[in-house]
């Protein structure tokens, strides 16, 4: 009947509406953090919408919160509840202390997510293998340092990232005159971190060229 209420004080519900109420387990809010942040990487949300989302999708109580976040956007594959992403798609660095390195004829995926703390992080995407034209990086960095080797025609945006007690540093002068072969953006945030963003390093061949010239 209208009004009648479960013995816990609070109203039935049924139907669709019962299953939108259940409250959100931290996989429920895991799964839709990966679909958001799969979103902002083809480009289908702008930084500041995932920003947004992704703060209500951390924070979310129900499944009708979290459900609402990704209404707009496309289902992938591994059905309604899930997602399923794919060898190339993302590389996790979850890394306390110490150093992680990515370098040589790697291939890079849609998404980078980085959590670390008091790490030493290189990511050189001077010899990389780059088979589409953008890159998400998704940042949790606390103490340490990262560093994004960046060869010709990589541009990185940091307008997105959140700094608190650290510091962006990028080469003096970028060549407008190179075509882009991909697109570098960080989002989340870092506190008493540093990102170094430099071209890759002179080989001693390329040294003797420059005297020359």
């Amino acid at each position: 009947m209208p009004g009648e209420t479960a013995p816990t004080g609070r109203p039935h519900v049924h139907g669709a509406s019962a299953a939108l109420a259940l409250r959100a387990s931290h996989a429920d809010r895991d799964r839709t953090v990966d679909v958001l942040r799969r979103a902002g990487g083809d480009g289908r949300l702008t930084a500041a919408e995932l920003d947004e989302r992704l703060e209500v999708a951390l924070t979310a109580r129900t499944l009708g919160e979290l459900a609402g976040l990704t209404v707009d956007l496309p289902l992938v594959a591994g059905g309604s509840h899930g997602t399923a992403v794919g060898v190339g798609e993302v590389l996790r660095i979850d890394q306390r202390g110490g150093s992680f390195r990515r370098d040589g004829r790697w291939a890079v995926p849609r998404r980078v997510e980085l959590r670390s703390s008091w790490a030493d992080v290189t990511l050189d995407l001077s010899e990389a293998v780059i088979t589409q034209g953008a890159l998400c990086i998704t940042m949790d960095m606390k103490g340490g340092i990262l560093r994004l080797v960046a060869g010709p025609g990589v541009v990185v945006n940091t307008d997105s990232l959140s700094v608190s007690y650290g510091k962006v540093e990028f080469p003096q002068a970028v060549d407008v005159e190179v075509p882009t072969t991909l697109q570098v953006e960080l989002v989340g945030r870092i506190a008493h971190s540093r990102v170094v963003v430099r071209p890759p390093r002179r080989t001693f061949r390329q040294w003797l060229h420059r005297g020359s010239a």
